[in-house]
């Protein structure tokens, strides 16, 4: 497949574009450039010979790749995000190619004291002899997700070049902002016009992530009692020591993220921020069983009431919602969607690895949406610090995936 070998060049120009979403903004998409790389993507597919492509007033590039058989196919949906996390600089990303790992330590030229250690990124030490790509030191690499739009235009050109492989209707989608949990806010489903998804934002080779944490965001507002300090004996109670104190009312050991792993669950307290008369600490709570986020909201809301009922004229108020649920909920109603994935990647020669994933994709949110998204490799690794990297051959393998998942697709329907 001659095609795949032009993806390392591919991803390295998309990973120069600036894309990093801001929690903080109240505009959609969160940031406008953004929508440079989306326009980028537009006008690639339209060079490639895709007609039916643009992007909306959001900022969602969707292309549909027309189907090529005559018999009805169920339409398959391809989605990665150009945006990258707001945790570690996105600007000026420098990608370089370290041809031929050879399986030392990777140390990043522009900053010598950041070094991609083997013993620290085991996945690492089964690289070598691959092309492997980082950043240069001072930046992320943006590998979560453009590792993924790589992927996908790569198929895209390749159904181009070789219209013999036989596939119904596909749609592309790029989205923004999934970094900031509203990646799939205003996307019309109908207008996307899919049947079922793949996201392209896993991590190593034959990862198939299935199932996700279940998400709700939790705030906490806590008002004390203020009065000026210069005569503030036995008037003044300070809401940020109030808060403070929740905060050490919290479980420790347990239920915290530095402290847990696998399948368990967490309240996790995000940011605090306030005076001496409110303040307010944001919560995310995170477990594989939806159930169980109420138990960590009530842990938080009762060391609130703890704290409070101690401080006379005082009071709290919380304010829970939710961010996504586990996809595995809608995912086990839909059997063969995992099962044509583990199909195409065996065909590949690569042994499929179900692991439950400890945080979400835009597939958590497509899923409740109607649409349901498991989420594929890319090879993207050390996520969000400036030690990402990502395997020029895993990312070549995701492609091999596609291409024999949208042919398994086509024959499930003769």
């Amino acid at each position: 497949m001659s095609t795949i070998s032009t993806i390392a060049e591919r991803f390295m120009r998309y990973v120069k574009v600036d894309t990093q979403s801001d929690p903080e903004s109240h505009s959609y998409p969160s940031t406008e450039k953004q929508k440079v790389l989306s326009a980028i993507l537009v006008e690639e597919l339209k060079t490639m010979g895709w007609t039916n492509v643009g992007m909306d007033e959001w900022g969602y590039v969707i292309c549909t790749i027309p189907s090529n058989v005559q018999h009805p196919v169920a339409v398959v949906c391809f989605c990665s995000h150009v945006d990258t996390a707001p945790d570690c600089s996105g600007k000026d990303v420098q990608p370089l190619l370290h041809s031929s790992y050879d399986g030392r330590d990777i140390v990043l030229p522009n900053n010598p004291a950041q070094v991609i250690y083997v013993d620290t990124h085991p996945y690492l030490k089964s690289k070598i002899g691959d092309d492997i790509i980082t950043a240069s030191g001072n930046t992320l690499l943006g590998a979560d997700n453009k590792a993924g739009i790589a992927i996908i235009m790569e198929l895209a050109n390749y159904l181009q070049q070789d219209p013999a492989i036989p596939h119904g209707e596909i749609k592309l989608l790029f989205t923004p902002d999934e970094e900031v949990g509203r990646g799939v806010e205003h996307l019309d489903i109908k207008k996307l016009g899919a049947d079922v998804a793949f996201t392209l934002d896993g991590g190593e080779l034959g990862s198939l992530e299935s199932e996700t944490f279940s998400a709700d965001g939790l705030e906490l507002q806590i008002h004390g009692v203020i009065a000026h300090p210069g005569s503030a004996k036995g008037k003044l109670i300070n809401a940020i020591k109030l808060a403070a104190e929740v905060i050490d009312r919290l479980p420790k050991s347990e239920m915290a993220p530095e402290v847990t792993e696998g399948r368990e669950g967490f309240l996790h307290p995000t940011d605090i921020k306030g005076n001496a008369e409110h303040a307010s600490i944001k919560f995310i709570l995170r477990d594989f069983e939806s159930d169980a986020l109420q138990m960590y909201a009530s842990i938080i809301e009762n060391a609130a009431q703890e704290v409070i009922n101690k401080n006379k004229g005082t009071r709290y108020t919380v304010k829970q919602f939710e961010q996504y649920r586990n996809m595995k909920e809608v995912l086990d109603q839909h059997p063969r969607i995992v099962a044509y994935a583990k199909q195409a990647m065996l065909k590949t020669g690569i042994q499929p690895i179900s692991v439950p994933v400890r945080g979400g994709t835009d597939g958590s949110r497509l899923s409740f949406m109607g649409l349901p998204c498991p989420n594929l490799f890319t090879g993207e690794m050390a996520l969000h610090s400036v030690e990402e990297y990502v395997s020029v051959q895993d990312m070549e393998k995701s492609v091999e995936v596609l291409i024999e998942l949208v042919q398994i697709w086509e024959s499930a329907y003769r």
